[in-house]
């Protein structure tokens, strides 16, 4: 099944962010420090705006500085390719970040009394950790695993849009967003562990169970 940002926006995207990416090279910046102002932009957005409300101002805060995600790998790509620290720095600062905006939606829904609302963004935080986690330990193992309808771009793109309308003045839609999300990212968890499961039965030697 196709993932809902298709690959050919990814791949228009980065050629956007390529020019941007050679000019940071040229000017010494490292992938490894875009990493880290991406992360420090998307907390900005979300605890400073997202947690107090301004949910237009979060959601576009944390959709720019989320887009590092692409800039980071494209100058990585550029440099010669990612090195083992870049990528696990990579990994622990998004799960930082996502941490980050589904704790602030869940803190300003909570301010609200919206305890559905709050159900829903405790599913979709700990439901993105379990898609992010099962593709690491699939790797770890020698496996693939990059399959599922949401990964980390669709997820934020629909939160986003979620608290943007809200902030607009259309109420239910961050949380009609936030369950969406939720009923998503369990079902990339379950195409993910099938997936893993359907390679682990084809390298599994003969006569084991």
């Amino acid at each position: 099944m196709a993932k809902i940002f298709q690959v050919s926006a990814r791949a228009g995207m980065t050629r956007v962010v390529e020019p941007i990416a050679r000019a940071l090279l040229r000017g010494g910046v490292t992938p490894n420090a875009v990493t880290v102002a991406g992360t420090v932009g998307v907390l900005i957005g979300a605890l400073g705006f997202g947690a107090r409300g301004h949910l237009v101002a979060g959601a576009l805060i944390v959709t720019v500085f989320a887009l590092t995600d692409l800039l980071d790998g494209t100058m990585a790509r550029m440099s010669g390719g990612s090195t083992r620290f870049g990528a696990f720095l990579d990994s622990s600062m998004d799960r930082v970040a996502d941490s980050a905006v589904f704790g602030a939606v869940a803190y300003w829904l909570a301010t609200r009394g919206d305890h559905s609302g709050v159900a829903a963004a405790l599913v979709c935080l700990a439901a993105g950790s379990l898609v992010s986690y099962v593709k690491a330990r699939a790797e770890g193992l020698g496996m693939t695993c990059n399959v599922g309808i949401a990964e980390r771009t669709e997820r934020l793109l629909i939160v986003g849009v979620g608290g943007i309308l809200t902030g607009v003045g259309v109420k239910p839609a961050l949380e009609i967003a936030l369950w969406l999300l939720a009923a998503i990212s369990i079902f990339t968890v379950g195409q993910r562990m099938a997936h893993v499961y359907r390679q682990a039965q084809q390298l599994q030697p003969d006569g084991q169970a």
